[in-house]
């Protein structure tokens, strides 16, 4: 593995990983294994997380074809030190993590309520499916594994993440951001998966907020002095 690999890869993964504990779709993904089978939900969410971080990637692959790399360069250093900024402060505050869980479990509470008779329909579906044994194929655009693509997709459509991400893949090897954005992904969200709502509620996102927060800052001040 090369150094700019290995670096991208490095960076990419510690990102992510303070990045996405006690996100939303982290939250999403834990509530959603208590009342669906937890392969779909880990399929769909995954999934969704998998082709957002190549697009993100691909993106800021490209901004330095389209611009010159000094400004992209100086844009992801602004980025970096924004966003830690940005996630000290919300260490500071503190009143996200209830706050936080409790928009997310009210969301899906409402959409369970409303779709009971579907989720059923959904659910009795998958135990067909498969006690006749059907194709993977079938099981993976089931109502379950599309409901958690979308909600994972679409949360993390403009989150902090994703941008971060994108001025990453322009700043380091966009193959070692892929790949570490990846492994980091699978941590978060089979952890979310496999503990539920339980693990999710005794994680302390000042502790997460604050970590990546530094992290950022870090990335922010490397960046900075490679351009010195």
């Amino acid at each position: 593995m090369s150094l700019s690999l290995a670096q991208g890869f490095t960076k990419s993964l510690a990102m992510t990983v303070l990045s996405e504990i006690g996100d939303k779709t982290f939250f999403a993904a834990a509530i959603l294994a208590m009342r669906h089978p937890r392969r779909l939900v880990l399929s769909g969410c995954l999934s969704a997380l998998i082709v957002m971080t190549i697009l993100s990637a691909v993106v800021g692959w490209a901004a330095p074809n389209l611009i010159s790399r000094k400004w992209t360069h100086h844009v992801t250093t602004l980025l970096f030190l924004g966003f830690g900024l940005w996630s000290l402060w919300d260490a500071v505050k503190g009143e996200g993590e209830a706050e936080e869980l409790a928009e997310v479990e009210a969301k899906l509470d409402a959409d369970w309520k409303s779709n009971n008779g579907s989720t059923k329909e959904g659910a009795k579906a998958y135990d067909d499916s498969k006690k006749q044994r059907r194709q993977i194929l079938t099981q993976f655009f089931s109502p379950i594994f599309l409901k958690a693509f979308s909600i994972t997709f679409f949360g993390e459509w403009g989150d902090k993440s994703q941008l971060a991400t994108i001025g990453l893949a322009a700043d380091e090897n966009p193959f070692g951001v892929v790949l570490g954005g990846i492994l980091g992904q699978a941590l978060c969200t089979t952890a979310a998966v496999l503990g539920g709502k339980s693990l999710a509620t005794q994680i302390s996102e000042k502790i997460v907020a604050l970590s990546g927060g530094v992290l950022f800052i870090v990335f922010g001040i490397q960046s900075f002095l490679s351009t010195v």
